[in-house]
């Protein structure tokens, strides 16, 4: 999904968005120099991967899993692995390849 789709979902309010780095990766208190900006995409819920690896339904448990789910860390690696858990668990998930390197890049 490239970043464009995922902010055309996003005005649609059509996907569950997961950001799947750490809490003070999601918070903006950590980061990486190539970023423009630190933080994470409105809208997003923080579940870690290995959150996600431990426990997925406890995880999802306050989510609307109804919805596609789209999963983005900071360069698409730990998301990719939350979409191919998230889709062996039956869910309909895809990652967002550009993530928050893509993202941050965009005007806030």
């Amino acid at each position: 999904m490239t970043g464009d789709e995922l902010a055309r979902l996003l005005d649609e309010d059509s996907v569950t968005l997961v950001d799947v780095r750490t809490p003070e990766e999601f918070s903006g208190e950590a980061g990486y120099p190539c970023d423009p900006r630190q933080g994470h995409i409105e809208g997003a819920v923080n579940i870690p991967l290995e959150v996600l690896m431990v426990d997925m339904q406890a995880a999802l448990s306050d989510l609307d899993t109804s919805r596609p789910i789209v999963a983005y860390c900071h360069s698409g690696q730990r998301s990719e692995m939350a979409a191919a858990l998230l889709r062996a668990a039956g869910h309909d998930a895809t990652n967002y390849v550009g993530s928050w390197h893509e993202w941050s890049q965009r005007e806030a």
